[in-house]
């Protein structure tokens, strides 16, 4: 029983410490803070725009759908159906303002460093190619270099020739002086 106790111990401690957790959590405080910052923009500077042209409070705006919309000043209770919209345009111009922000401050930048970063590892694996290629091409021209030093022509290291063995020229090993 107690080997079973740690092993759920040991689980949940790997699961604590796997990177996306902690970046998880990362976010999320950092996304209560960033939602501070996007509600007083909001009420600060969006809510006194608008207030230019009504109430600088949208939590105000409302309608009546049905009967009159009165509070009762003893009960506190309303009196009709009351339409909040306002309330739910504050909302929706934070969300937006919060989408706008993550967007240009967050994701694009990060989007065009990783297309830049991409683009430099694909140049880079480019080059790699580049220099695997040319090294072949100078490795050829050392073994031409070597045929042509030993004796010329077909005949070359190791005796096979430029071709291989059996694809004419040159002579297998072993078979020197023979005939074919």
């Amino acid at each position: 029983m107690s080997e079973k106790k740690v092993s759920l111990l040991e689980g949940f401690k790997a699961f604590l410490m796997r990177g996306n957790v902690i970046d998880l959590a990362v976010a999320v405080v950092i996304g209560a803070a960033f939602t501070n910052i996007v509600n007083a923009v909001v009420k600060g500077i969006i809510n006194p725009l608008v207030g230019a042209f009504g109430t600088q409070d949208l939590d105000n705006y409302s309608s009546c759908l049905q009967g009159p919309c009165t509070t009762d000043p003893a009960t506190g209770e309303m009196d009709g159906i009351e339409i909040l919209w306002g309330s739910v345009l504050s909302a929706t111009l934070s969300f937006l303002i919060t989408a706008a922000v993550v967007y240009f401050l967050m994701v694009l930048p990060m989007a065009k460093y990783l297309a830049r970063r991409a683009a430099m590892q694909a140049a880079k694996e480019g080059v790699q190619e580049t220099l695997e290629v040319s090294e072949l091409e100078v490795l050829k021209e050392i073994r031409d270099a070597l045929v042509a030093q030993r004796g010329g022509g077909a005949a070359g290291a190791g005796g096979f020739g430029a071709g291989g063995p059996g694809e004419g020229g040159g002579t297998l090993p072993g078979r020197e002086g023979r005939e074919r």
